[in-house]
C-alpha cells in the first residue's frame, strides 16, 4: 500500500468514532453532555500516540513498524485536535452561551480552553507546505503539544478528581520518556568513555 493510501486510510479509520457519535447525537439516542468525556479521553490517547513514536524510535531504533507509526503522527495529531473541537462542539451544546461564561473561571475549565488555545498552532501547521515552509521552525511550534497534553490532563483531573485513569493514560508515555533519557544518558557516557 503506497504511503498515501495509508495516510488517507488511517485518518479515515480514526473519523470513524466521531461519526458514530455525532450520529448517536443527531439521532437523538446520545446526551451532548455524555460525549464529553469519550470525546476528551479519546483526544488524550491520540495525542500519546502521536508522541509515543519518536521516543520509542529513539530507545529501540527503527523497524517497519516504528517507521509507518512515525509516518502517521501527523494523522494522529490532527485526530485528536479533531476530537479536541468535538469536545468543544458538544460542551457547547449542553451548555447555555451565559453558563459557559459563568464556568470559564473554573479551574477544570479554562484549563480545557488553554489546551485547546495551545493546540490550535499545531493543527494550523499539520500539513506539508507549512512543514516546508517553516523548515526549523516547525519543530518548535509542534512542541507545543506537550504543553497541551499536561494541561489537557490539568483539565481531566480537575473534572473527574480520579487520578487513577489520567495516570495509566500517560504511563507509556512516561516509561518511553524514561527509556529515551536513558538512551541517551547511556550515549552520552559511552562518549565520555571513548
Amino acid at each position: 500500500m503506497k504511503r498515501k493510501q495509508l495516510k488517507t486510510l488511517v485518518s479515515v479509520g480514526l473519523a470513524v468514532p466521531g461519526a458514530f457519535m455525532l450520529y448517536d447525537f443527531a439521532a437523538g439516542t446520545t446526551l451532548a453532555m455524555d460525549l464529553l468525556e469519550p470525546t476528551g479521553v479519546l483526544s488524550v490517547r491520540l495525542m500519546i500516540l502521536a508522541m509515543l513514536a519518536g521516543p520509542l524510535v529513539e530507545a529501540f531504533g527503527t523497524n517497519r513498524f516504528f517507521a509507518a507509526w512515525l509516518m502517521l503522527r501527523r494523522n494522529l495529531g490532527v485526530a485528536a485536535f479533531g476530537y479536541v473541537l468535538l469536545h468543544l462542539l458538544f460542551y457547547a451544546v449542553d451548555m447555555t452561551p451565559p453558563g459557559i461564561l459563568d464556568e470559564l473561571g473554573l479551574p477544570g475549565i479554562w484549563t480545557g480552553w488553554l489546551a485547546l488555545a495551545l493546540l490550535i498552532p499545531s493543527a494550523a501547521i499539520s500539513f506539508d507546505s507549512a512543514v516546508r515552509a517553516l523548515g526549523r521552525r516547525w519543530k518548535t511550534v509542534q512542541r507545543l503539544v506537550y504543553l497541551a497534553l499536561a494541561v489537557a490532563f490539568t483539565h481531566w483531573l480537575l473534572l473527574a478528581w480520579d487520578w487513577l485513569p489520567a495516570a495509566l493514560h500517560i504511563a507509556p508515555l512516561a516509561i518511553a520518556w524514561l527509556l529515551r533519557f536513558r538512551q541517551r544518558q547511556a550515549i552520552v557516557r559511552h562518549r565520555s568513555l571513548s
